[in-house]
């Protein structure tokens, strides 16, 4: 008995560290929120995406990563999550309205700078 509860209590332990800062996972969410609410266009592997599906496609990759690990900080998400195709490597671009698309680490970060500048 007393060997399962010290597994059990390393388990915890690893599950508990593979989730970020809670300041982190507020932050992500914001910009998950911003995305979806911006009215912008998200293109991945050239194909252009509504706000709502590339919110949906993020959140998978996210929660990918938290699954191994892989988000500590808000940076983290946004290089490995919003930045490029698994796949292809292709860069995620933004369109908003009839402006030039940019690229999505680039509008993301800004973003990311403006909600710690409040």
């Amino acid at each position: 008995m007393r060997r399962n509860g010290i597994l059990l209590a390393m388990f915890l332990a690893a599950t508990a560290q593979a989730q970020p800062a809670p300041e982190t996972q507020a932050e992500v969410a914001r910009l998950l929120d911003y995305l979806q609410h911006s009215g912008c266009r998200f293109q991945r592997n050239g194909s252009w995406h509504d706000p709502t599906e590339a919110r949906a496609h993020l959140e998978r990759k996210y929660r990918y990563l938290l699954d191994k690990g892989m988000v500590d900080r808000t940076e983290d998400f946004i290089a490995r999550a919003a930045t490029e195709s698994s796949i292809s490597g292709r860069p995620y671009l933004v369109r908003c309205g009839d402006g030039e698309p940019v690229p999505s680490a680039q509008w993301l970060g800004a973003e990311l700078r403006r909600l710690r500048s409040e």
